[in-house]
C-alpha cells in the first residue's frame, strides 16, 4: 500500500479563491438559466440570445403541444339550446322617405398576396405556418394532407401577448383536408398547427390568399 501524503496548509485554497470560485460557478449558471433554460423550457427570452440560437421557439412549440395535449383529454361541451324564434314582425304603415344617397366607393381593391408552401412530417411531428395579419384583416386558405390525416389548430397570437395565450378559429383531429377563411381579431400572428398521429410521413401542401403582411414557415 502507499500512504498519500496529506496536503500542506499552503497547498489548501485560501478564502479568497473559494469565494471567487463560488460567484464564477453563480454567474456561469445564472447566464446558463437567462440564455438557454429559460428560452427552450418556458420561451422566455428577456437576452434574445435564445431566439437567436433557436431555444425560444423550442419553448414556444413546447407551450403548443401542452395546451394541444390539454384539449385533446378535455371532454366535449354540450352543445348550447337552440334559441327561440323571434316573433313575427307586425306591419306599420309609414310615409315614404326619400333615400339617401349613398358615398362614393372606392375602387381601389387591397393588394392581396398568394403563397404555396408544403411541409412534410415524420410520425409523431408537429409543425406550424404563421402569417403575420392585422386586425379585422381577411385570409382565405386551403391545405391538404397527402400519406395520411392530421391533427390541426387554425389559431393566433397577438403580439407582445400573455404568455400562453391563443385564440382559436377552427381545429379537428384525423383530417385530411380544411379549406375556408378566418378575420383576425387582433395584430398578430395567425395561422395553423399540424401533428402527424399516423404511421406513415405525410407532406402537407397550403395556399393562402389575403391582406398579411408575411409567412413565417
Amino acid at each position: 500500500m502507499f500512504n498519500t501524503p496529506l496536503p500542506t496548509v499552503n497547498e489548501l485554497p485560501t478564502t479568497r479563491k473559494l469565494v471567487r470560485s463560488t460567484v464564477i460557478a453563480i454567474l456561469v449558471a445564472a447566464g446558463l438559466l437567462v440564455t438557454v433554460v429559460m428560452p427552450s423550457e418556458y420561451a422566455i427570452d428577456p437576452t434574445g440570445v435564445g431566439r437567436t440560437l433557436g431555444l425560444t421557439q423550442m419553448g414556444e412549440l413546447k407551450i403548443i403541444l401542452a395546451q394541444e395535449a390539454l384539449a385533446d383529454a378535455a371532454p366535449p361541451q354540450a352543445s348550447a339550446p337552440a334559441p327561440a324564434p323571434a316573433p313575427a314582425p307586425q306591419a306599420v304603415q309609414s310615409q315614404p322617405i326619400a333615400a339617401p344617397v349613398p358615398p362614393p366607393v372606392s375602387t381601389t381593391a387591397p393588394a392581396l398576396k398568394t403563397n404555396q408552401m408544403s411541409v412534410t412530417l415524420k410520425p409523431g411531428e408537429g409543425t406550424e405556418i404563421k402569417l403575420e395579419v392585422l386586425k379585422d384583416k381577411t385570409v382565405s386558405y386551403e391545405w391538404t394532407a397527402v400519406g395520411g390525416p392530421v391533427n390541426y389548430d387554425t389559431h393566433g397570437e397577438p403580439y407582445n401577448g400573455e404568455k400562453g395565450y391563443f385564440h382559436s378559429y377552427n381545429k379537428g383531429k384525423q383530417v385530411k383536408s380544411d379549406k375556408g377563411e378566418f378575420t383576425a381579431i387582433f395584430d398578430g400572428t395567425h395561422g395553423w398547427f399540424w401533428r402527424n398521429r399516423s404511421n406513415n410521413d405525410v407532406t402537407i401542401a397550403l395556399k393562402t390568399t389575403g391582406d398579411y403582411l408575411s409567412v413565417k414557415q
